[in-house]
């Protein structure tokens, strides 16, 4: 889905489109974990004794989520119910008057906005929802204050139709409506708001730049439902094309990021250790915002009767819930104490590490699971068990090991990953 770049070349278009592929993921984090298994990275080592305790430990959480092992998605939509109250349900009452295909183009209108502000928030900000009176911290507070932004119309330039996201609402939004929106004063400050705001108005240039993904007229995230509905075959859809959608469409948001010919790679970090015998062969691509985005818009296509196949071909996410289970049960262990002791860069070697180890383990994680309880990949999917599953358990753990349940290696964010 690169060809349309004009001046790349044969060779880095398939550079770029090897790094954009889930096969790519797993195959970089594995050269990584194989080194870590010799026990020759920098920062970790792998200790695969703790896999069975671990998987143990993640089934143990599952099945006290969900008894009957009926274990929705990991995606946004779960965090839009966080401390029981029902806020899909809400929504769709809304939209009850719309037809099924502008339902869904409001629900890819608020996933892509809300993972997209998903970035860590940090220990100290809270968000208190107004209706409820509950008080919602990090990615549960993220997605509450999202979802009421949404609501009220903050993203769209249409007061008629205050329930969708539009380039030109997302041009015109200031930081003073941001933080306005996230309730951030210098007593309840937002990481990387800044970087936040940025993401957003660059979304509304992406928007632009991709009519064939995100119409011609007015454009919306929620057109993409129009593109991927066309790329359906007898109603069945590849995850793997979502991906491949949201990659196209919105790799060039992403500010800073390493890059081939001018093309934006997104969340990809280079690391020492791996060879430079090829054009981006030492560059480790982990598309995490991207995964968690495409696992969010699977349930509203799936409302429209698209069958969605191919779900183990995404990979887990590289993010500090589940990298901070795999360290918190001892599947990975830092070599020094800087690990845990100083934050890093998400482009630091630690960081690089700590991710890819992440992507491996939580194939085995789920490997494991499945083969206890005699299920395929087809009947509990990787996706599942990260619901269940993994994330739920890594908060979990977190919880118990640290004051406020903080991740076990700190993360210098902009706002822009994880």
């Amino acid at each position: 889905m690169v060809a349309n770049f004009e001046g790349v070349s044969q060779a880095e278009q398939e550079a770029i489109a090897y790094l954009r592929s889930p096969q790519a993921i797993r195959d970089r984090c594995d050269q990584l974990f194989e080194l870590a298994c010799q026990d020759q990275l920098q920062h970790f080592r792998c200790d695969l004794s703790q896999l069975e305790p671990t998987a143990a430990f993640v089934l143990q959480v599952m099945q006290a989520n969900y008894p009957d092992l009926q274990v929705p998605f990991h995606s946004r939509w779960r965090h839009f119910d966080v401390g029981g109250v029902a806020r899909v349900v809400q929504l769709q009452q809304q939209l009850a008057s719309l037809s099924p295909l502008e339902q869904a183009r409001a629900k890819f209108d608020l996933a892509i906005v809300s993972v997209l502000l998903d970035a860590g928030a940090g220990a100290v900000w809270q968000y208190v929802e107004a209706d409820s009176g509950q008080v919602f911290r990090r990615s549960e507070g993220l997605a509450v204050a999202s979802f009421q932004m949404f609501c009220q119309g903050l993203f769209s330039s249409h007061p008629d139709h205050p329930l969708q996201v539009d380039a030109t609402g997302l041009q015109q939004l200031t930081e003073t409506t941001l933080a306005q929106g996230f309730q951030v004063t210098d007593e309840n400050p937002l990481v990387g708001l800044e970087g936040r705001l940025a993401l957003l108005q660059q979304l509304g240039q992406a928007l632009h730049s991709h009519p064939q993904l995100f119409g011609e007229t007015n454009p919306r995230p929620g057109y993409l439902v129009d593109y991927l509905a066309q790329r359906t075959e007898q109603h069945k859809l590849a995850a793997s094309e979502v991906f491949a959608a949201v990659l196209q469409g919105l790799s060039e948001i992403w500010a800073g990021r390493v890059a081939i010919a001018g093309v934006n790679l997104g969340d990809v970090w280079a690391h020492s250790a791996l060879p430079q015998a090829a054009l981006g062969s030492n560059l480790v691509p982990f598309h995490k915002l991207s995964q968690w985005l495409t696992y969010s818009l699977l349930e509203p296509l799936q409302e429209l009767g698209i069958e969605i196949t191919g779900l183990d071909q995404l990979t887990g996410l590289a993010e500090y819930r589940n990298g901070g289970l795999c360290f918190d049960m001892g599947l990975i262990q830092a070599k020094h104490p800087n690990v845990t002791t100083q934050p890093h860069l998400p482009s630091s070697e630690v960081i690089v590490e700590w991710r890819a180890l992440t992507v491996v383990l939580l194939d085995a994680i789920a490997n494991t699971i499945r083969q206890t309880l005699n299920l395929t990949p087809q009947e509990l999917p990787l996706v599942k068990v990260l619901e269940g599953g993994t994330w739920a358990a890594g908060r979990a753990i977190a919880a118990e090991k640290r004051s406020g349940g903080t991740p076990p290696i700190q993360i210098q964010s902009d706002g822009t990953v994880f």
